[in-house]
């Protein structure tokens, strides 16, 4: 697999199109499209960019043998299997039935603003005096049907995601211990109790 069939895949299993990662990055649009089709490479600083956004290693896009597919396991789900409640207690059972005998931390998580979206926040507060940030807003109502959460199990810890129709399962390659820290785009926190 080439490094650019790597990142196209990267960027797939995150939902993303050229565009949208594009923005993320301030490009082009016709930058990402030839990274992903080997007409050009992309820069150190563009690299590691791309890896942190596509929640993957620098050596992932890089290793040939092994694809960034291979991090993450995403599996479709019906929500409505998961009795009754709201849609959170449902994502809690499911989380539960799917690691039973692991310690489970639910997360906090928050979307980072790009430059552009600070930019805008602040030229939005300034005039209109609100006191929160639309930005924040549109990216919260985006991901209002994602829970996450931090697993452990044995010596091993997952970041899972699970949104209204997929569970998405990251096996972590640097143990976290920090309750506050940040994967890609995002910053999480852990929550105060575990998941029972």
């Amino acid at each position: 697999m080439t490094l650019g069939e790597r990142i196209k895949e990267a960027r797939k299993q995150c939902g993303l199109t050229q565009k949208q990662l594009a923005e993320k990055m301030q490009l082009s649009g016709a930058s990402i499209a030839e990274w992903e089709e080997d007409k050009a490479l992309p820069d150190t600083a563009n690299l590691k960019a791309l890896a942190q956004l596509l929640n993957v290693s620098v050596d992932d896009l890089l290793n040939s043998a092994k694809s960034a597919a291979d991090s993450v396991v995403r599996e479709a789900y019906k929500l409505s299997d998961y009795g009754k409640g709201s849609r959170k207690n449902k994502k809690n059972r499911l989380i539960r039935e799917r690691f039973p005998d692991a310690l489970i931390h639910p997360l906090l998580g928050k979307q980072k603003l790009t430059k552009g979206e600070k930019v805008l926040d602040n030229v939005l507060g300034f005039a209109t005096e609100a006191f929160f940030g639309l930005p924040d807003v549109v990216h919260g109502v985006r991901n209002m049907d994602k829970e996450f959460y931090l697993v452990e199990k044995s010596d091993r810890q997952f970041f899972v995601t699970v949104s209204d129709e997929f569970i998405e399962t990251r096996r972590l390659t640097k143990h976290i211990a920090a309750d506050k820290f940040e994967i890609g785009n995002w910053k999480f926190t852990k929550c105060r109790y575990e998941l029972r």
